[in-house]
């Protein structure tokens, strides 16, 4: 039987030895090159930034994270509640499904003015911006898990003359279960860069302020380094909610189906 350590190197080993080849090419053209740091600091400039400032990215990861979380709950509830509309007539899928299509597609640097004056600056504006650019993929895989349920289930259900209500509660919702779980996975990633995204446009300020204010602020003052480690902490916090998401889709899957 193979070692669980064995299987847990084995899977860490191949990206912790590409890391650490690309680290140490980047320090090697750093200094055989002699860039200017504002330019492309070393590896070990960017370490001490981080590590110097680490009080300040990490009040500044934690705003950032709430904000995306809280995108990312209301784009679920709100995707479900769309896609269950949507699954009980094709008249409403086909009416209001294109304005789905444009919530994805209008560009948010259009509309942070709109959300700007409607809401103002701030946490709440943040949350908004999350919620609108992690909301597609929910509403869409969800409404396909509603839709994909099997012909013939649907025809006993209808044999028996079940109401909408229950169809939707227990054929539709069970079998959307996997699609709603993977549409959750790529949200939470969609929602913290709508976090950070929100924060370049409708953020909060000086006083109190997330990652996308640190990396505007890094980038205006051409502090480089920072720059490179508020990018390394929001890479850090998006792989942290995927996880968590990912890691809580697979206990429902587990407890729903007996596996994934």
């Amino acid at each position: 039987m193979r070692h669980p350590l064995r299987g847990l190197l084995s899977v860490l080993m191949p990206p912790l030895l590409l890391l650490l080849l690309v680290l140490a090419v980047w320090h090697t053209l750093t200094v055989a090159l002699e860039i200017e740091s504002f330019l492309l600091p070393a590896p070990l400039d960017v370490v001490r930034a981080g590590w110097g400032d680490a009080a300040l990215f990490l009040k500044a990861g934690f705003r950032t994270g709430a904000a995306a979380v809280g995108g990312f709950l209301a784009s679920l509830i709100v995707g479900c509640v769309a896609a269950c509309l949507f699954a009980q007539s094709v008249w409403i899928r086909r009416s209001c499904y294109p304005y789905a299509i444009f919530l994805q597609t209008v560009p948010i640097v259009a509309i942070a003015p709109l959300i700007v004056v409607w809401c103002g600056y701030g946490m709440q504006s943040v949350i908004l911006v999350s919620f609108i650019v992690s909301l597609f993929p929910i509403i869409t895989s969800a409404t396909t898990g509603l839709l994909s349920v099997d012909p013939d289930l649907l025809d006993l259900f209808r044999l028996y003359d079940a109401r909408r209500l229950t169809v939707l509660w227990k054929l539709r919702l069970p079998s959307a279960v996997p699609y709603i779980v993977s549409g959750a996975r790529t949200s939470s990633g969609l929602a913290v860069i709508g976090a950070i995204v929100g924060e370049f446009f409708t953020g909060y300020g000086s006083s109190s302020y997330g990652l996308g204010y640190l990396i505007m602020q890094s980038s205006t003052l051409l502090k480089t380094d920072r720059l490179f480690a508020a990018v390394f902490v929001s890479t850090l916090l998006g792989l942290a909610v995927f996880g968590a998401v990912s890691s809580i889709g697979t206990a429902i899957l587990r407890h729903w189906y007996g596996t994934e």
